[in-house]
């Protein structure tokens, strides 16, 4: 089992620049810095902090932002060094400066690009110039181990021109190395509409080929939504690109094309399954003010209690009944804790922590912030420290 790679953390409280700070903007500098100085054990949680940090910080201090930049493309680079999708990404937000973005490229393994994907399309947007004929390299080196990452392969063809001739070839060499259909279902609606935007753009040959392969990949997924949407896509694509006589004449020359063309206009259409959301309405919480809805809270599963008591401290905070703000806010963040102490991969807990904090701010941020301080876990009291840092950075200290 590849381990998670080890974070190297500076503890050492960072200086301001030359220029005098308003109070608004000192609050912000020592919260990032209380933040970033706490000790994050998972890099993930690591690489949320840092990117955020810098986010806060950069109008106050490009200094501070900058070294918080490369410390996080550090670890986004590690990450995706032992297998893993970076949870959020400094070089797709486009945060990373182009030297640390051309270091990132030059140091990635080609068997990593389907990890890295969305930290190459920011380094190909940001900083074409000096990476882009890298990511080429990388992505053509991938394709020859059919490993296919879509997404960035769209983004290259794109800087590169839809009508250059690395595009044109590549375009069709993706559908050519096409990976197992089994192990990336889950690519099919990514394969699809990369299809969809450059068959247009191809030879017609290449259209046809192309969309050949790509239903013969479809047509070996389980009869899934992914599946369904994908053909869909893909038929409708080629039509425009070939015409409905010479698609129809593609799939006569090739049996298990229009097999999966057949069966998947004849099936129902396939429902994709998302995680269900939790709407929490403020609006709603501002209409009930007044009343005391603790009680009803106390029963919903605590992600849920988090918002929803945090909506209505809100409510009651910004009407001017802060005893009773502080109540639901006791309850956010007590749930808060419970949220992140049972937190799965599959879940955003960072967005729930985010959330009651930003709410908390608007209210009280100097009392917000130590209620961010007093969490049980440190990853979860800089991702709420900092939550407060950006509410102040936006509105100013709430009292």
């Amino acid at each position: 089992m590849s381990r998670a790679p080890a974070t190297k953390q500076s503890h050492k409280a960072t200086q301001p620049g030359s220029k005098k700070l308003t109070p608004e903007q000192r609050f912000v500098f020592d919260t990032v810095n209380m933040a970033v100085a706490l000790p994050q054990s998972d890099p993930q949680d690591r690489l949320r902090v840092l990117a955020t940090a810098a986010n806060v910080i950069s109008p106050i201090d490009q200094k501070v932002a900058k070294t918080l930049w490369h410390e996080g493309v550090r670890i986004e680079s590690e990450l995706i060094q032992v297998g893993k999708t970076p949870a959020v990404s400094l070089m797709a937000s486009g945060q990373a400066d182009c030297e640390a973005a051309q270091s990132f490229v030059e140091n990635l393994s080609e068997d990593s690009v389907v990890a890295a994907e969305q930290s190459l399309i920011g380094a190909v947007t940001s900083c074409k110039k000096q990476t882009l004929d890298l990511v080429a390299r990388k992505l053509d080196a991938a394709l020859q181990k059919k490993i296919v990452a879509s997404r960035a392969l769209m983004a290259t063809m794109e800087a590169e021109g839809t009508k250059s001739a690395w595009s044109q070839t590549h375009f069709e060499e993706m559908f050519h190395s096409l990976p197992d259909p089994r192990e990336n279902a889950s690519e099919a609606e990514n394969f699809a509409a990369m299809y969809a935007r450059m068959s247009g753009e191809v030879a017609r040959d290449g259209a046809k080929n192309a969309g050949l392969e790509l239903l013969d990949w479809l047509g070996k997924l389980d009869d899934t939504g992914l599946r369904t949407l994908g053909i869909g896509i893909t038929v409708g694509a080629m039509k425009q690109a070939l015409g409905e006589k010479d698609f129809q004449d593609a799939l006569s020359s090739d049996v298990v094309a229009g097999s999966t063309v057949r069966n998947g206009q004849n099936g129902a259409p396939g429902q994709i399954e998302r995680p269900p959301l939790e709407s929490v309405s403020v609006l709603e919480a501002m209409k009930d003010n007044g009343s005391d809805h603790t009680d009803q809270l106390r029963d919903l599963p605590a992600s849920e209690r988090a918002r929803e008591a945090a909506a209505h401290g809100f409510a009651a905070g910004t009407s001017g009944d802060k005893q009773q703000a502080k109540k639901y806010f006791d309850m956010a963040f007590a749930a808060v804790d419970e949220v992140w102490d049972a937190r799965s991969p599959e879940q955003n807990t960072a967005a729930v922590v985010e959330e009651v904090s930003e709410a908390a701010a608007e209210v009280d941020s100097v009392n917000a912030l130590a209620r961010a301080q007093a969490l049980r876990d440190p990853s979860a009291q800089a991702i709420a420290m900092l939550a407060v840092a950006r509410v102040v950075a936006g509105s100013g200290i709430a009292r």
